[in-house]
């Protein structure tokens, strides 16, 4: 069984949009497929598991949330 979802993360300005998605990109590299269109980042996961989709949308959301109050602190 094949399972897909997207997220799409939107940000206030287009600067904000491009410095999170460098941020994570790192991280994602291999993973899932990312893209970058104006102040929005699109995701593409894709797995043969559920547990390992799962981790893979946990993990994504948890190190947005953490690149975000970066973010936010350091303005």
């Amino acid at each position: 069984m094949k399972i897909e979802g997207n997220i799409v993360f939107t940000y206030n300005n287009a600067d904000n949009s491009k410095l999170v998605f460098d941020s994570l990109e790192v991280d994602n590299e291999d993973y899932l497929e990312s893209k970058l269109t104006g102040n929005s980042i699109e995701y593409k996961i894709t797995s043969e598991k559920l547990g390992s989709f799962l981790a893979t949308v946990d993990d994504l959301i948890s190190s947005e949330i953490v690149v975000e109050k970066i973010v936010e602190k350091s303005k």
